[in-house]
């Protein structure tokens, strides 16, 4: 299981032009949020060209389907780790001996109960809150898992940054690549 850098930003890429910008950042970990069958090998060389390591977010990736043969195929292309919502992806990528990041939307007090509960049965290797500006579920969550936690979604300034690394965040991802050369 990777462990990323205390205080890591890491670069949540939706496009080939980020994919391209995030390869010469200095960045050390890419999500990528949008690649497909055609592409998925590609973007796998072409980040590790750079010594930077690569997440797949399954759920979002074309033309393959979400289940355990997707995930060998993945990992017989090299791919580094996964990003889930779904539970069972993570569960069935963990014994394929994956690294996985399984991503949460909180949304209410409820939520973060739920929260809890699916890390506990899932076992993802990190974990991660949307969106990343809520300080306060940040805490309550990182004192209730020993995963690393990983606060993404809707941060825009050095401020919410800040904030979410100061509640017990141990990477922020984020699609601003504005930062991803003033933190690592």
């Amino acid at each position: 299981m990777d462990k990323f850098a205390p205080n890591s930003v890491i670069a949540s890429v939706t496009s080939y032009e980020d994919l391209e910008y995030a390869i010469m950042s200095e960045i050390e970990y890419v999500f990528s949020l949008s690649t497909n069958i055609l592409t998925l090998y590609d973007t796998i060389k072409r980040v590790h060209s750079k010594n930077k390591k690569i997440y797949i977010h399954t759920d979002f990736t074309e033309g393959i389907g979400k289940d355990k043969y997707a995930l060998m195929f993945m990992k017989k292309l090299g791919v580094d780790g996964i990003v889930s919502t779904r539970s069972n992806i993570i569960k069935m990528a963990r014994e394929l001996g994956l690294s996985t990041v399984q991503r949460f939307f909180i949304v209410d007090s409820h939520s973060v109960n739920t929260t809890i509960e699916s890390i506990k049965a899932s076992k993802p290797d990190m974990v991660e809150i949307m969106p990343g500006i809520i300080p306060k579920v940040i805490t309550a969550i990182k004192k209730e898992i020993d995963k690393p936690l990983i606060a993404g979604g809707l941060i825009t300034s050095r401020k919410e940054i800040d904030e979410a690394f100061k509640a017990g965040a141990d990477g922020v991802s984020m699609s601003n690549k504005n930062f991803w050369n003033k933190f690592n």
